[in-house]
């Protein structure tokens, strides 16, 4: 297992951002992943969800956002999170470019990750995933932010818990089925940190990305 920080360039007028790459040793491909808007890319559920794919050979680039990385109370626009992604992306690139790409988010993380592609149809990317796609804000149902998701080209995995409060199953559900690279896997009880009672979440959302991304390599 091989673990590295490193300083990560985004833009002249952005600066740098913090990044760090976990690699097993036979790694089958790397996530570039993205944490959520409430919390970096050394919060639990990151560093857990990075540890417990490399156990599975499946290898993962963190990185923080501009607004992270300067301790700002709201998250980046999308233009400047797609900046980011965009320089995570191209140095996991450089960095590992025998490796299959994956992108990959939590919640605000998955959607910019998502927004990202479709505008910029990064062909080296394999497919993204979702741990929690933020559908709507809490008590507005709503599936206005899917309306991209019909841009995406690459396969897309959504990782849901049937009580997220940012995507309602009533509604995450028929979005799922109405794009035809969408995979979704219900996380039964699970609000959207993928809290559900004595369930060990993070084992099901590691064994669904896995399953998943053995898929996508056989194509």
């Amino acid at each position: 297992m091989t673990t590295k920080s490193l300083v990560l360039p985004v833009s002249a007028e952005i600066g740098n951002v913090s990044a760090e790459y976990l690699l097993p040793e036979d790694c089958s491909c790397i996530i570039v992943l993205a944490h959520g808007a409430g919390a970096g890319m050394n919060h639990t559920f990151m560093v857990t969800l990075s540890n417990a794919l490399a156990l599975k050979g499946i290898g993962t680039f963190r990185f923080n956002f501009p607004f992270m990385e300067k301790k700002k109370p709201r998250p980046d626009t999308p233009a400047v999170a797609h900046q980011a992604i965009a320089a995570a992306v191209a140095k996991a690139q450089q960095l590992f470019p025998s490796l299959p790409l994956f992108v990959a988010g939590k919640s605000f993380g998955g959607r910019m990750s998502s927004q990202y592609l479709s505008e910029y149809k990064n062909a080296a990317v394999k497919g993204t995933i979702f741990y929690g796609f933020p559908l709507h804000p809490a008590g507005k149902p709503s599936t206005d932010r899917a309306e991209h998701l019909k841009l995406v080209k690459q396969p897309m995995l959504f990782l849901q818990g049937t009580k997220d409060a940012l995507a309602t199953w009533e509604l995450i559900e028929p979005v799922c089925k109405s794009l035809k690279r969408a995979t979704l896997v219900k996380i039964e009880g699970a609000d959207h940190s993928f809290k559900a009672g004595k369930t060990d979440t993070m084992a099901l959302l590691v064994a669904a990305t896995e399953e998943w991304i053995k898929k996508k390599l056989k194509h």
